[in-house]
């Protein structure tokens, strides 16, 4: 099978209410990881990657910040533009952003690394359009009920790793309560 049949397998099907459940927002903890993604950030402009139902850009413009969200996902997109007017979103894959080089302040992956394609291309990608710093929120390496299963989760040392190779000189990694947030620099 090859490396896109894989990742294709990974990607969330999930119907777009299923990004919006109570629940699942209170796992992911928006306002929490918006503050930590912008903590010690000098900028106004964050481009969303994999922004679903846009969640976090929501999240984002509530601390300030003008958002802007992409996905490859149409029925996402739509619902997006119905629930956060005020956000432009476009149609785009991570591993080939629809953005000039150095565009943004903040480029944002919320739990889009492990369905990636090319995680190594869709980091690669996200250093090019931004100016200070990428965030990226994955599902810890563990058994659990939230998200997706083990096999399709990504070790820490693999994303250290994948973002070493994409260029990134310095890799913080923070542990919230269900979620691993790493902030890149060079």
């Amino acid at each position: 099978m090859g490396d896109s049949m894989v990742a294709d397998t990974r990607r969330f099907r999930g119907a777009a209410e299923r990004l919006r459940a109570p629940e699942r927002i209170a796992l992911l903890e928006p306002e929490r990881v918006v503050s930590l993604s912008i903590d010690a950030v000098r900028g106004s402009t964050v481009l969303d990657v994999g922004t679903g139902t846009g969640l976090f850009a929501e999240a984002f413009v509530r601390w300030g910040w003008q958002a802007t969200g992409v996905d490859v996902n149409r029925e996402y997109l739509s619902m997006a533009r119905e629930l956060v007017p005020h956000v432009r979103f476009e149609e785009g894959a991570a591993e080939r952003l629809p953005f000039e080089n150095r565009s943004f302040d903040l480029t944002f992956l919320g739990h889009l690394l492990h369905e990636a394609e090319d995680p190594r291309a869709a980091l690669a990608e996200a250093l090019r359009v931004t100016r200070l710093r990428v965030a990226v929120l994955e599902w810890p390496y563990r058994e659990d009920a939230a998200g997706p299963p083990l096999d399709h989760r990504l070790r820490p040392e693999t994303i250290n790793a994948i973002a070493e190779q994409a260029g990134f000189c310095a890799i913080e990694r923070v542990t919230l309560t269900h979620t691993e947030l790493y902030r890149l620099t060079c």
